[in-house]
């Protein structure tokens, strides 16, 4: 819980550290204070990359990105049990990164949009860089 006196206490914190150090530039750091995020945009961007932090999970990610595919298919295709498989797409559907759809007794999955096979891509395209540089 945070109460009046946690946030005075904080804001003490802040101006004993601003104080102590040396050779700062106050309007960068204003600027940059006033660009921030806000709390609940920083809160669910990283919540996002906590689901996508999992390998499992990006396993999932990667190959629904290739097209729908039932629990079957993807424990199979993964070298997996359905039973792993089904709890990980359980977490990408809370996440709302995937969606699902009946179909008969088959319950099909797939990517929920566009934009996290952007995201993985854009990772891949940055991982290969910074592994050829290295190279």
């Amino acid at each position: 819980m945070v109460t009046a006196k946690t946030k005075a206490t904080k804001k003490q914190s802040k101006t004993k550290l601003n104080s102590t150090l040396l050779n700062y530039n106050a309007a960068t750091v204003k600027k940059v204070r006033e660009q921030m995020l806000e709390e609940k945009h920083l809160s669910t961007v990283s919540d996002f990359f906590k689901v996508l932090g999992d390998e499992t999970r990006m396993k999932i990610i990667y190959a629904l990105s290739r097209g729908e595919l039932c629990v079957t298919d993807l424990a199979i295709a993964l070298e997996m049990t359905q039973s792993a498989v089904s709890h990980q797409l359980k977490l990408l559907r809370m996440a709302n990164q995937v969606k699902s759809r009946r179909d008969g007794k088959s319950i099909y999955y797939s990517l929920d949009d566009q934009h996290v096979i952007d995201i993985l891509n854009e990772a891949l395209t940055h991982i290969r860089h910074k592994i050829s540089e290295v190279n």
